[in-house]
């Protein structure tokens, strides 16, 4: 089972949580601020972060872009918010799911599966080559001529999805699915793959001619 975090600053909401996952076997630490959660995060090293947005000290945009700065550990953001725009935002920030309050705790606990499945379905052993493009999955980062280059997770797993598919066109519908799960997909408009492959091919440089537009279609990466 997991090792969890739960950073909520709402004692009934943060209890609920913490009992109905250790009940499932999973090892859960708790904080109730977002200055406390992160040195928790750095700490304990979770496996997943479940993260409340709005927070003591530092709020939960805050707290997920400085974890995504630090490390890939999956985050599933828990907002009372329901404008697109927040739920974008995380999204944008790294955050691999959201769930709105109030929230079904059996919708909860699924979600949890199933980023953790996911998680542990990559081959964290992995560095994919194209030209000098390198990209290390275990280390999360990319490279460039051997020299790590700034990348958001999104645009990193982006790119991994398009050097899985080994020279496939993947469709739009395709890359948000694959990136954001099935049921976030649905939610967020294909544009969001062409805003996220133009800035990759911003900070590929000379390796930016590897992204191939399929006209009408979607992206290839061009491997040779």
């Amino acid at each position: 089972m997991a090792k969890i975090l739960v950073v909520e600053d709402e004692k009934n909401i943060l209890k609920v949580l913490k009992y109905n996952l250790e009940k499932e076997g999973h090892k859960v630490a708790t904080s109730a601020d977002g200055e406390d959660g992160l040195a928790r995060f750095r700490h304990e090293k979770p496996d997943l972060v479940i993260l409340d947005v709005m927070l003591p000290k530092l709020d939960g945009f805050a707290f997920c872009r400085t974890v995504r700065a630090e490390s890939a550990t999956p985050i599933l953001m828990l907002t009372a918010r329901k404008e697109e725009v927040d739920r974008i935002l995380g999204l944008e920030l790294g955050a691999d799911d959201y769930v709105t309050k109030p929230f079904s705790v059996r919708e909860l606990m699924a979600r949890v599966k199933a980023i953790l499945r996911r998680s542990a379905k990559e081959d964290t052993r992995a560095v994919l080559r194209a030209g000098t493009l390198e990209l290390d999955v275990e280390k999360h980062e990319a490279r460039l001529l051997g020299k790590p280059f700034p990348i958001r997770a999104k645009e990193f797993d982006f790119l991994k999805c398009l050097f899985q598919a080994k020279g496939r066109v993947l469709t739009r519908d395709e890359l948000l699915e694959k990136v954001w799960g099935y049921d976030r997909s649905m939610e967020i408009d294909t544009r969001t793959v062409d805003q996220h492959i133009a800035r990759l091919r911003d900070k590929l440089g000379p390796e930016s001619h590897r992204i191939v537009t399929v006209k009408s279609v979607g992206y290839r990466l061009k491997l040779d």
